[in-house]
């Protein structure tokens, strides 16, 4: 018993460990070379012109969300689908459930306006 706690222990030390090292261990040992040109705006190989600061409607970052939200749903659903020959109706009625789920958001997303483009 204490051996599975031990685990635990260590996956919680460990834990904060690994990303903050991933962010800090490259500033100290990545080559640090800076110059006029690397310090310019670069946008899909095209040199910009004039004011590079424009403000993007919240819009599309929310249809953006609402996209891969939807499509992650997906990896969910697909394996629940391959399997739906052997589910119990339990199993039936929890994807049905989550199904309807999906479908409430995406309503409540319709009447919010999130799905207008433009």
């Amino acid at each position: 018993m204490l051996n599975d706690w031990l685990f635990i222990g260590i996956l919680l030390v460990i834990a904060p460990i690994v990303p903050l090292a991933a962010t800090v261990i490259p500033d100290f040992i990545g080559p640090r070379k800076p110059s006029r040109l690397k310090s310019q705006t670069y946008e899909c190989g095209v040199e910009t012109e004039g004011e590079t600061w424009i403000q993007f409607k919240v819009q599309y970052y929310i249809f953006t969300l609402i996209f891969l939200i939807f499509d992650v749903e997906l990896v969910f659903l697909y394996p629940w689908a391959v399997a739906f020959n052997q589910l119990t109706l339990f199993g039936v009625l929890e994807g049905i459930l989550f199904i309807l789920i999906l479908v409430a958001g995406l309503v409540y997303a319709w009447r919010k306006g999130a799905l207008e483009w433009f």
